[in-house]
């Protein structure tokens, strides 16, 4: 069997890759190329289960019509971006500093954009997800410590989500919180009956429950009816939000809870459901698209984002009520303050959608971080009540210790976690994308790379300063 036989499994029938000479380096190691032979046969692909199973069409088609068949996998990665940890942040953020850390919300909505672009990149070029790329090209003992430092990421991801469905669902129901969290756990089922049906429908769903907490943080941007000047005013970054350890705090929550390490991996996966002709002018074509959807999708994010800090800087801020951090007092508070009934009801329905979309994508990070480095098979229900267990536990004694209001502070902390593991994703990323050995003629150019490398510094920079901080205090 030829070397590009052997690779057609994995590329699918349009493949023509293997006529490239920049793509088809042997593994001899660190620095070689993947594709052409780590993954030899379905077992290699990312997530085979739906790999290149949704049609794109033909170039004949509108440009709309081709656009919308790539539109998905950037809501579904936006969805990582406004789940329960954003909200405590944004709310504790806005409540304690007004309409300041708006810019910090901006800036690293950005810095998700670039990154995002970069790991649909990273998938649509090579074929392989993150996780894989890694396994490939570290040895094992760094393969084994990014792995572990994911799943802390995924862990900690997860305490927010179990956290932010529970509050949602006592607010709304009265349910006891504990019970809400071990409700939570059943979220595969869901993840499991939409993929069986096709991927399509899974985003179907993601995009729909992304509509609602648009449309509910809309109403109450209305409500709220911040000061316009006020408001443009925070979207300028100022130093005090550097120099202030409370506030630095809060800002690296925002970034932790903003750019997801786990969307790195999740992205550059679900890219390559779509069919498209895994050739240059193809993936050239794909790569163009996908980054006008996560771009659009995250813009989005942004707003929402935005929208929760602007609400809870008119509603609490501007008000006197500057100690608001727990979602329960802003849930209690945002009716009678604003002076809309329904305000509480839309605030509580939108974060039991954001948890709820958070816990389904979250099912298919954990897949792709364990299958691709290690290679590992599990039943899609058995891995995702291993690692909501892991978070529920969490839950259960702080609230057993300190009661509801407990939850609040581990929320806060969740998301600092997820900032501290953002190095282990990003620099790794950064450095595939930037190898021409591995990207061809799709590798970035050197104003792309300082950039990125830019993002990656300033990312590390922040992180030793909340650790000094943290070990000095």
């Amino acid at each position: 069997m030829s070397l590009s036989d052997a690779t057609r499994p994995l590329n699918g029938p349009d493949d023509t890759t293997h006529n490239d000479p920049s793509q088809d380096t042997p593994h001899s190691g660190k620095s070689a190329g993947w594709k052409l032979v780590r993954a030899v046969g379905p077992e290699g692909n990312s997530l085979p289960e739906v790999f290149a199973s949704v049609r794109v069409g033909t170039q004949d088609m509108s440009w709309f019509k081709r656009f919308m068949a790539f539109v998905g996998p950037g809501y579904m990665v936006a969805v990582g971006y406004m789940d329960p940890g954003n909200w405590a942040t944004d709310l504790q953020g806005g409540a304690q500093f007004g309409y300041t850390l708006l810019s910090v919300i901006m800036i690293s909505n950005l810095m998700a954009i670039l990154l995002q672009a970069l790991a649909a990149r990273l998938g649509i070029v090579t074929g392989r997800d993150l996780a894989q790329a890694c396994r490939d090209h570290f040895p094992p003992a760094v393969t084994m410590v990014l792995w572990l430092t994911c799943e802390l990421a995924i862990i900690a991801c997860d305490l927010a989500e179990v956290i932010g469905t529970a509050v949602a669902l006592q607010l709304l129901f009265h349910i006891p919180l504990l019970v809400g969290a071990l409700i939570s756990a059943f979220d595969a089922l869901i993840v499991l009956f939409l993929m069986n049906r096709g991927f399509r429908y899974l985003e179907a769903f993601i995009i729909a429950l992304l509509t609602i907490i648009a449309l509910c943080f809309g109403a109450q941007l209305i409500a709220a009816s911040p000061p316009i000047g006020a408001m443009l005013e925070g979207f300028v970054p100022r130093m005090e939000i550097v120099t202030n350890p409370a506030m630095l705090y809060i800002a690296i929550g925002i970034i932790g809870a903003t750019v997801m390490p786990h969307n790195l991996y999740l992205h550059s996966s679900i890219v390559q459901t779509r069919a498209y002709p895994r050739t240059e002018p193809g993936r050239r074509e794909a790569l163009r698209w996908a980054t006008l959807d996560s771009t659009i999708a995250l813009m989005l994010a942004l707003f929402i984002n935005a929208a929760i800090l602007i609400v809870a800087a008119a509603a609490f801020h501007m008000t006197g009520h500057r100690d608001v951090a727990e979602i329960e007092d802003a849930y209690r508070l945002l009716s009678p303050i604003l002076g809309m009934g329904l305000a509480s009801t839309l605030f509580a329905i939108a974060l039991l959608a954001a948890g709820t979309n958070s816990t389904v994508t979250g099912t298919l990070a954990g897949q792709i971080v364990m299958e691709g480095f290690l290679h590992l098979t599990l039943p899609h229900w058995a891995r995702r009540l291993i690692t909501r267990g892991i978070a529920i536990i969490p839950v259960v004694i702080v609230t057993a210790l300190y009661g509801d209001h407990g939850v609040g502070t581990l929320l806060i902390f969740s998301q600092v976690v997820l900032s501290l593991q953002l190095p282990f994703a990003v620099i790794p990323l950064v450095m595939f994308v930037s190898d021409r050995r591995k990207m061809g003629a799709f590798t970035i150019g050197p104003a792309m790379q300082c950039l990125s490398w830019g993002v990656a510094g300033l990312i590390l920079i922040l992180n030793f300063k909340l650790l000094y901080d943290t070990l000095a205090s």
